[in-house]
């Protein structure tokens, strides 16, 4: 009977030390931080998912150059893409420099990404489409300066859009090329409104735009129509005639369109580092 009491006693004693261990606070890991911007342009608040490198202090004097990652909200691709940020980064691997990424979270990327189209099906499909010239002019009048004024930046200034992203990275490439200096185009839907940004004189290749600017033009195993626009985008540039561009383009087999944004982020900052040696 004794021993029958001292064996539940140890029981009861693991138990309540296994429960106490159980209910330990936890800590919250922390990826990044939450900002937003009231904006004038398109009429609403957006929010902004920020990530700041290791080492990061808004007292020191170290500036950072900044990604501006469309479909930037924490269910897309913000979480992925800052963590392939930080590997790119690490000091084994200096892919890239350390860098702050800027998550735009959407609220109506077809409204957004997307200038107006003459195609009837896609205006009654898609009813909000059409609005792209409010965003861009966010991202170079509100987004830009804010960011800079609150954050600690370098004048390097990327960024990242897949699909319609892609689309809305080209058109600022080609009507605002001054807004980055770095672009990632992947998979970008070049066939919106009867594939008319083609039509226009793209900026970028004028002679009076100086500016060195880096292009990256990715697209998987995407169907014909798809893989051509994005050969016709990459070939288009590589005619600038002052070479200021640097573009490299890659296919991807592989991968299709729900695949390929991690794998062209991760080779476009593998060919940063091998162009930057």
């Amino acid at each position: 009977m004794i021993k029958l009491l001292l064996v539940f006693s140890i029981l009861i004693l693991f138990q309540t030390q296994s429960s106490a261990q159980q209910r330990k606070p936890s800590t919250p890991f922390i990826l990044g931080q939450i900002d937003s911007i009231q904006s004038t342009e398109l009429n609403e608040t957006r929010r902004l998912n920020i990530y700041l490198p290791e080492g990061y202090s808004p007292d020191s004097a170290t500036l950072y150059p900044v990604i501006y990652l469309l479909d930037g909200s924490a269910d897309e691709d913000f979480i992925h893409i800052s963590g392939l940020v930080q590997f790119a980064n690490f000091s084994w691997i200096d892919m890239i420099p350390k860098s702050i990424v800027v998550g735009i979270s959407n609220i109506d990327r077809k409204r957004d990404f997307t200038f107006p189209t003459t195609i009837k099906k896609d205006k009654k499909e898609f009813p909000t489409t059409g609005a792209s010239e409010k965003f861009i002019a966010f991202i170079e009048k509100e987004l830009q300066p804010y960011i800079e004024s609150h954050y600690k930046t370098s004048s390097s200034k990327m960024i990242i859009g897949q699909s319609l992203g892609g689309l809305l990275a080209t058109e600022i490439l080609f009507k605002k090329p001054a807004l980055f200096n770095q672009y990632i185009i992947v998979s970008p839907s070049l066939w919106w409104d009867d594939e008319s940004l083609f039509k226009i004189n793209p900026l970028v290749l004028n002679a009076d735009f100086v500016q060195p600017t880096s292009v990256f033009v990715a697209v998987g195993n995407e169907g014909k129509v798809m893989i051509a626009d994005a050969k016709k985008l990459a070939e288009i540039l590589k005619k600038d005639p002052d070479k200021k561009l640097q573009v490299s383009f890659q296919y991807f087999p592989d991968e299709d369109h729900a695949t390929i944004l991690h794998e062209a982020v991760y080779r476009a900052f593998k060919g940063m580092k091998k162009n930057n040696k």
